[in-house]
């Protein structure tokens, strides 16, 4: 299977919502890191693809898209390995932004347990890397995620790529893939809430 829609897109800006609706239009599974916890036995291609030794055509052998960490940090290669997928870069309010992923994923590297501990390692020199880490600094996290979104719309030609926000909904997805717009909502998943109940800490609302 080929990769039709490689998200470029970080986490916090609607991604999980993103894999649902891509699954439903494409009929093939979506990639996202909750794909890797709910899968462990994947941990060990992506450490290897961060030490720079990735087998993308093994790694998305079963999807049709991706979005989320880690693969929106390895946008550049699958652009390249996947030249005809739409690229869809996924975007919000920076200090939005900024405020959810504070909550949500940064904390994480906190609250997961030990036998997953150098999966977040791995992560977190991936994000160290290609992104930043300084998760307690606002202003050097808003400036990789601007110079993160930059970088894609200066890259990728206009005829691959979608900049998306969460409000936009179906219709954009759907227009750049050529498919019918699905009668229902866009599916809205994965609020700060949700996200701080799967780690087990308690709701901010």
């Amino acid at each position: 299977m080929q990769l039709r829609v490689v998200g470029a897109g970080v986490g916090r800006t609607g991604t999980h919502s993103l894999k649902i609706a891509l699954e439903q239009l494409l009929g093939a599974p979506c990639h996202h890191m909750l794909e890797i916890i709910g899968d462990p036995a994947q941990i060990p291609a992506w450490m290897a693809a961060i030490d720079g030794r990735p087998d993308w055509p093994v790694m998305f052998e079963r999807y049709g898209s991706t979005v989320d960490w880690p693969s929106a940090s390895f946008w550049p290669e699958l652009h390249a390995q996947y030249p005809d997928a739409l690229v869809l870069l996924s975007v919000r309010d920076p200090e939005a932004w900024y405020r959810s992923a504070s909550n949500t994923i940064f904390l994480s590297f906190e609250h997961m347990p030990p036998e997953v501990a150098p999966w977040m390692e791995s992560v977190r020199k991936l994000l160290r890397e290609r992104f930043s880490d300084d998760f307690d600094d606002p202003t050097a996290m808003i400036e990789a995620f601007e110079r993160h979104n930059a970088a894609v719309k200066s890259t990728v030609p206009a005829d691959r790529l979608l900049v998306w926000e969460p409000g936009d909904g179906w219709e954009p997805i759907c227009e750049r893939l050529g498919v019918p717009v699905p009668e229902e909502p866009f599916p809205v998943t994965n609020t700060t809430d949700e996200f701080r109940a799967m780690l087990g800490m308690t709701p901010l609302s």
